[in-house]
């Protein structure tokens, strides 16, 4: 009996034998993740969209208080396509007297008071309506660092709005006394027509209580009246495991790990205020820590971590230095971008800073569809920024380029651009984004590609069909310019012989391949030599 059939009679017969390569296809390098709180849609579902417009009509607008709209605009803006979403719990709505739901209380920082029109600065100052009969409407306050302040955190700015209003005062202090002091409750009840403070701890450290521009609106505050009228919305507690989420469950930063074709995470509200003034600054590590061991163990996505605000490059120096972070499968932005505020009510509010990861995971996109993901995602343009939180100098970003902190420059007549690839990792061999990503997706190209193999019999014949396929794989990519070398055979080598695969592996069902490649990487430090030359006939 032949293997393909019985033959009982004369005649001509056709057979189709499987003898050609199975050929590799590349697998996608550009669909982000993102993880962060939302006006409205479901929360802890990762949700396809592929378009800034299916992302509002299915998850809201911009928040005063979260950056993930605009982390995701960024990302559709500088060239990205399609991306997943995953509401974190932050703040619900419950239907008001009509039947209607109302919307999603923008702040949900426990430094609220209900009811009164009180907010509350980490129970050291109340900041309230100035007149007493207001429910605060359409009034915000917000507090961030003094313009020129010597010493970081020891005063602070306090800009007012309402509507057109605005009032700023500046070099503020808490319980300092003294002819020059500037307190905040003596120049707010002095110089203020909106808003008015009480400091209840006179003790307090600027520093340790008042967190880096913090928004608190106090339009979010309605009076027990409103309350009565319209319903209330509620704020719903969250933990940093909350946060961190489940595979099981599809929840939080966890839950992206049942999404095969995920292949960069962002996860831009850990710098909201909703988790800094809960969690602070060891609430931003342990959830950056969890995101690069998300995509380590993973090994098929790569993370774009935000430097904290406010600091400058000493400071993020340190921090960075402090930190625990040490993974080829993340890279690391500094500083903000500042956007268009889509809130803006006056030419003084007209920009926004936001952290950059969005906007970086687009570029990635579209470096990625221009010229490959062997390209670094550098010395290319951020669309939608405008400006920067601060303007890096060369000889402070020599200090921080060393050690993986990736810098984003403003250069007079070529834009603001990206100008630096560095991952997070301390071994040389993973020091650059590109080599990374492009390992990650020859990796999962091979893996794919090569499903057909289990099961078959392991014998030569399989080894060199295995090489055969691999290798024009691997053409392919040399072909691209992704690998370096004058030929495919000084650029990678694939071995599947007898020498890997003795009779004690095959006895434990075991096929092994040895792949080698030489990626190419960036030219980051370009150098030319000059010298005089007194031309021809120089000695």
């Amino acid at each position: 009996m032949s293997p393909m059939g019985q033959y009982l009679s004369p005649g001509v017969y056709m057979e189709e034998v499987d003898k050609g390569s199975k050929p590799i296809e590349a697998v996608g390098t550009a669909l982000a993740g993102f993880v962060g709180f939302a006006a409205s849609g479901p929360v802890g579902c990762p949700t396809l969209v592929t378009s800034w417009t299916q992302y509002t009509d299915n998850f809201g607008g911009f928040l005063p208080d979260a950056y993930l709209a605009h982390a995701v605009y960024g990302y559709f803006n500088n060239g990205g396509s399609r991306a997943y979403i995953t509401r974190l719990p932050g703040s619900e709505s419950e239907p008001s007297a009509d039947g209607r739901s109302r919307a999603p209380q923008l702040l949900t920082m426990p430094t609220l008071s209900l009811p009164g029109a009180t907010g509350t600065i980490a129970d050291a100052v109340r900041i309230k309506p100035k007149d007493e009969g207001q429910t605060g409407e359409n009034i915000s306050v917000d507090v961030g660092p003094a313009s020129g302040d010597p010493v970081p955190g020891d005063q602070v700015k306090v800009t007012v709005r309402r509507g057109d209003t605005r009032e700023e005062f500046d070099n503020l202090t808490i319980g300092a006394r003294g002819p020059r002091a500037r307190n905040i409750d003596t120049v707010l009840q002095r110089d203020s027509k909106l808003v008015t403070a009480e400091i209840t701890q006179p003790t307090a450290s600027v520093a340790d209580l008042l967190p880096k521009h913090d928004v608190y609106t106090l339009s979010n505050i309605p009076s027990s009246q409103a309350l009565a009228a319209a319903g209330t919305t509620k704020a719903v507690d969250f933990s940093l495991n909350d946060l961190k989420g489940e595979a099981a469950d599809r929840t939080g930063v966890n839950g992206l790990e049942v999404l095969d074709d995920c292949t960069m995470v962002c996860f831009p509200d850990i710098m909201s205020p909703r988790v800094v003034s809960r969690f602070g600054k060891d609430g931003i590590i342990a959830l950056q820590e969890a995101l690069l061991t998300h995509c380590t163990n993973s090994k098929d996505r790569f993370a774009i971590l935000d430097a904290p605000r406010g600091m400058k490059p000493q400071q993020i120096r340190e921090w960075r230095l402090n930190s625990p972070f040490d993974s080829s499968y993340g890279a690391l932005y500094y500083p903000w971008i500042k956007v268009a505020n889509p809130f803006a009510t006056g030419a003084n509010d007209m920009l926004i800073e936001v952290p950059p990861c969005g906007h970086m995971a687009g570029v990635y996109a579209r470096v990625d569809g221009s010229r490959g993901v062997h390209k670094a995602p550098a010395n290319e343009t951020v669309a939608g920024a405008i400006g920067l939180e601060y303007q890096i100098s060369k000889g402070e970003q020599d200090s921080l380029n060393p050690i993986g902190v990736n810098c984003i420059r403003a250069f007079p007549g070529r834009g603001i651009r990206i100008w630096g690839a560095r991952t997070l990792s301390s071994d040389p061999s993973w020091r650059y984004i590109n080599v990374r990503r492009l390992f990650i997706m020859v990796e999962g190209a091979i893996k794919n590609g090569t499903q057909w193999v289990v099961f078959e019999p392991n014998d030569m014949s399989l080894w060199e069909r295995v090489k055969r396929n691999v290798s024009a794989f691997l053409t392919m990519v040399w072909r691209d310019g992704a690998l370096f070398g004058e030929s495919p055979e000084a650029s990678y080598y694939v071995k599947c012989d007898a020498e890997l695969n003795p009779v004690e592996s095959r006895d434990l069902g075991m096929l092994v391949c040895e792949i080698g490649i030489c990626p190419v990487k960036p030219a980051e430090f370009v150098i030319f030599r000059i010298s005089q030359w007194q031309g021809d006939g120089a000695a």
